[in-house]
């Protein structure tokens, strides 16, 4: 029996039928735009082009002009300018297009990614009063630096310029500098509040190709960099999970675009590693699974700077050789995340009372604080409840929180604040220092926590599908109309579609790795056949052999190309045995879709 509930979500249909008919849409893809509270036609239409044209000036970032007028005067007078960028693939990202805008410019620039052990997230006075040393002028933060108040100061002190360009949230105190540039300032009147660190850099990049233009029309070199550019900006937002919507999902559009048509010398050899520079067409999922894990994992194990390096690659062969690097120490992020994941199956399996608490509070002296977010939501995704990892190499000890929708995690930290050496996060995601004397104190606070009021909210157990989709229905031509809802991610999720009353057709098998996924065939009535795989539902197959071959899916249809042939399979996502499955009915109003994790400072 399917352990989720399904929930089919109910739109105004009157709205849904006046797209299609305007449109010429299908009504299955009517029922999409409709559920993501698109009503009208143009609305539609702005949605599925996502054309470059409808991104927002940058001239209303708060901030962005004077940052580019101030950069214009550092680069005219000869000043040093250092980009103090973040150790993950947003602030990677960020840090390699501002550097190479300055570079473009004439600047005499250099970028400073600190260390995620050594040095931890942000601004930090050491490293200023080390850039101060060296002879830096000027330093732009970029994803960081907006709760940086004492660093602020320390840079007014050096006699440092402090430019801060960032998105996270920001306490009441905004930092002194002589700049701050962030999509949601007080009285900003931004359009789109949810831009992600390299968002924000590639506004100021854009002010700043106007001012070095001197023109609103950029120069040519500019222009040619600002698209090149957009591959860096897809990248970075993919990663930081930022909701799929308005800029961010134009930004990704066309990134995926230039990185398939024009990539950087250094990103092309990161797809060549990752054996995607044949893929056809990308896809956002393909930068979050195969792109964004090489990058981060020299970040958390080594030293982040070498992936900016990466990435602004000129020549051809440093560029493979730091591709190579990062495959390398993916690889190795990969076995020690194994081995962590194992230690944590066998402590599950010798106590089973801790799978009944409310929460997972894990510690161990032997991980490795960098993979702490990694394994966090991957226990996340097995178990659905709040998950915090500890490591206790040092003391304090690193630790990571990741929690599902409806819990939100850095209140919950604010309430063991008393127990914690210091605390900081989101809604998804959080992270925390403890001493190893409060670990046990911490995990009977939180598990109360979750067990209490902040985890009435808590649905992750249910499965919401966007519309019923008849078998018939599936053809190329549906499949290219729902490529105009690409890319899908957090906010623009991928549809979920309902089909019932199917036939299991031939015998189904459990096939993989420690055959983990199911692979079955199913028809409808008389529509011809299609093939189905269910990844990771691989012991779901007794319940379908013992359903008199009738079953009810929830999907995704997808392309699956091979050898030159093209067919139509099935993504199923969950079934349930049966014809007529049990079903919920929830307004489509009502529904808000849960984003993805944020990374784990």
């Amino acid at each position: 029996m399917s352990r989720k509930r399904w929930r089919l979500l109910v739109t105004d249909r009157s709205k849904a039928q006046r797209l299609a008919e305007e449109l010429r849409l299908h009504p299955a893809i009517a029922d999409l735009l409709s559920t993501r509270g698109i009503g009208n036609r143009e609305e539609a239409l702005r949605f599925l082009r996502a054309s470059l044209r409808d991104l927002h000036e940058p001239d209303y970032l708060p901030g962005v002009t004077e940052a580019a007028q101030r950069l214009h005067a550092a680069v005219r007078t000869g000043q040093r300018i250092c980009v103090y960028g973040d150790y993950d693939v947003d602030g990677i990202t960020a840090t390699t297009l501002l550097w190479r805008c300055l570079r473009l410019a004439g600047a005499d620039a250099d970028f400073y990614v600190p260390h995620r052990l050594e040095e931890g997230y942000g601004l930090n006075v050491e490293a200023l009063r080390q850039l101060r040393r060296q002879g830096t002028d000027v330093v732009v933060t970029v994803d960081c630096g907006i709760s940086a108040v004492a660093e602020a100061e320390e840079a007014r002190r050096l006699g440092l310029t402090l430019l801060i360009t960032d998105h996270h949230e920001f306490h009441e105190t905004l930092p002194d500098a002589e700049v701050l540039v962030h999509p949601r300032l007080p009285g900003s009147e931004y359009p789109f509040p949810h831009l992600c660190g390299v968002g924000v850099a590639f506004k100021l990049a854009w002010a700043m190709a106007r001012e070095f233009s001197q023109a609103r029309r950029v120069s040519e070199a500019f222009r040619q960099f600002l698209l090149e550019s957009l591959a860096l900006v897809a990248l970075g937002t993919v990663a930081d999970s930022a909701p799929v919507l308005d800029e961010n999902r134009i930004f990704i559009r066309h990134g995926l675009q230039a990185l398939q048509t024009a990539p950087s010398p250094g990103l092309k050899a990161l797809l060549e590693a990752s054996q995607l520079a044949q893929r056809q067409p990308l896809q956002a999922e393909d930068l979050a699974f195969e792109l964004v894990p090489r990058l981060n994992a020299v970040g958390r194990l080594q030293q982040a700077r070498l992936a900016v390096e990466l990435l602004a690659a000129t020549n051809p062969q440093r560029a493979e050789d730091l591709a190579r690097y990062c495959a390398a120490q993916n690889d190795i992020r990969r076995k020690v995340e194994l081995r962590m994941l194992r230690q944590v199956n066998d402590w599950l399996r010798e106590n089973p009372d801790w799978q009944e608490q409310p929460a997972l509070v894990l510690s161990s002296s032997d991980w490795h604080p960098g993979l702490l977010g990694v394994i966090a939501n991957r226990l996340l995704d097995r178990h659905a409840k709040p998950v915090a990892v500890i490591s206790l190499r040092d003391d304090p000890g690193y630790g990571s929180l990741r929690v599902p929708s409806g819990f939100h995690a850095k209140e919950a930290l604010q309430l063991c604040a008393d127990l914690l050496e210091s605390y900081g996060g989101h809604t998804a995601a959080a992270g925390f220092r403890i001493r190893a004397s409060q670990v046990e104190a911490f995990r009977e606070r939180f598990c109360d926590i979750v067990r209490g009021r902040l985890a009435a909210n808590l649905d992750d157990a249910s499965l919401v599908i966007d519309t019923e989709l008849p078998l018939a229905a599936i053809t190329p031509g549906l499949l290219k109309t729902l490529d105009a809802m690409q890319p899908f991610g957090p906010g623009n999720r991928k549809p979920m579609f309902l089909a019932t009353h199917l036939t299991v057709v031939g015998e189904p098998r459990a096939v993989g790795d420690s055959q983990r996924h199911l692979l079955f065939r199913v028809r409808q009535d008389q529509s011809r056949t299609f093939r189905a795989i269910g990844f990771q539902l691989g012991e779901r197959l007794p319940e379908l052999l013992a359903a008199d071959r009738q079953c009810s899916i929830v999907f995704y249809p997808r392309r699956d190309s091979w050898q030159g042939w093209e067919r139509i399979d099935m993504q199923v996502v969950d079934l349930q045995p049966g014809p007529t499955p049990q079903l919920e009915f929830l307004p489509a109003e009502n529904f808000s879709a849960p984003h993805s994790p944020l990374a784990s400072r």
